[in-house]
């Protein structure tokens, strides 16, 4: 009783909003470069690779975040967003999946010793209906080694981190590159990156200050909207002027089975939530190809999945295949990659934090 009057009298983010237009900051410069990362688990092994690529042949020894003047990711690529946004190289970033992921996402093998996998997997799905799966120890602990006390405003590169509060209201974190953005830049970047990921059946929600948060990729997994409205809405820039590169974590494909056309219910559609991010990935991208043309929007991303994917805690497929397919993405893409990452990109002028020349 106690948690709910405190919860019903804490305000909601959306209040306050501004009802006009915001005043748009003039952009200078010829072109605006902007990344946006999918969520996925254990699977952002395949963005932070092609990344780590891209490095090695186009970066000239630089980070990967400096060719962007925007970074938005989602749960998983939310992770990336904000190590790619205080310089880390793509290459340590993927060194904490690939070193980690094991025990992050620990695997199962204790029960399948004395179960047998399918009966272990049943048994798994079974508790998984009333509980989580992890818990988040390993996980705060290499982001706490990675991020240390570092805040949203040490960023150099504008962010935005999906996620979404107890209220069931849509968050975004953001950097303070407008003057409207005055809440964000004092959170830590660990309880960003733990808010954007505490993906339900995976780990509990997770408490940031005052509320609890859950994972970004329940409605924006792929956040390329996002990114690409508050840009269109802080800068007056030509839209035809705006550059995309957004990274995929291997989507699930998806057709209706003859039990879900015929039958219903909540056992034939249990995957229902994976084939809802792919159709949110998919408007998403419509959606940024209508407003600043195809041609300036790149898609990289494995070909989807119909047949026994990798699922988003299954470290050991991740590590072994996912490395492989960035390698031939890159390839693929060489020509357009080479041009996202001609040229590196200034750091943003903060307005609010610790990187503001102005008093805060």
């Amino acid at each position: 009783m106690t948690e709910a009057i405190s919860r019903d009298s804490r305000p909601r983010r959306s209040e306050g909003t501004r009802e006009d237009l915001r005043p748009q900051i003039p952009w200078d410069d010829a072109e605006m470069r902007i990344l946006s990362i999918d969520g996925g688990g254990i699977r952002g092994i395949l963005p932070a690779a092609v990344l780590a690529h891209c490095e090695q042949r186009f970066c000239d020894g630089r980070p990967a975040g400096e060719f962007f003047d925007y970074i938005a990711g989602t749960s998983t690529g939310g992770i990336i967003a904000l190590g790619l946004s205080v310089g880390l190289s793509a290459k340590r970033i993927l060194g904490i999946y690939t070193e980690h992921g094991a025990e992050i996402f620990p695997p199962r093998h204790e029960y399948q010793n004395w179960l047998g996998s399918k009966l272990a997997g049943a048994w798994h799905f079974l508790r998984g209906l009333s509980r989580y799966k992890y818990d988040r120890d390993a996980l705060s602990r290499h982001l706490l080694e990675t991020f240390g006390e570092r805040l949203l405003g040490d960023a150099t590169r504008r962010l935005v981190v999906p996620s979404f509060d107890e209220y069931t209201e849509v968050h975004l974190f953001k950097t303070p590159h407008h003057p409207d953005y005055q809440r964000d830049w004092g959170e830590r970047m660990l309880d960003v990156a733990l808010s954007t990921s505490a993906a339900p059946t995976f780990f509990s929600t997770y408490r940031n200050g005052d509320r609890h948060f859950a994972d970004g990729g329940v409605w924006a997994n792929n956040p390329v909207m996002t990114v690409l409205v508050d840009a269109l809405a802080c800068y007056d820039i030509d839209r035809r002027n705006i550059r995309i590169l957004s990274l995929g974590c291997v989507e699930s494909d998806f057709a209706f089975s003859e039990d879900q056309m015929t039958k219903g219910g909540i056992w034939h559609w249990k995957e229902i939530i994976s084939s809802a991010m792919r159709l949110q990935s998919q408007n998403a991208l419509g959606q940024a190809g209508l407003l600043i043309g195809q041609d300036r929007l790149l898609r990289v991303d494995g070909d989807p999945v119909k047949d026994n994917p990798i699922e988003l805690d299954d470290y050991a497929r991740a590590a072994a295949e996912l490395p492989l397919i960035a390698e031939r993405l890159v390839e693929r893409h060489h020509d357009r990659l080479a041009e996202i990452f001609s040229k590196p990109r200034p750091p943003f002028p903060a307005i609010y934090g610790p990187r503001s020349t102005a008093t805060t």
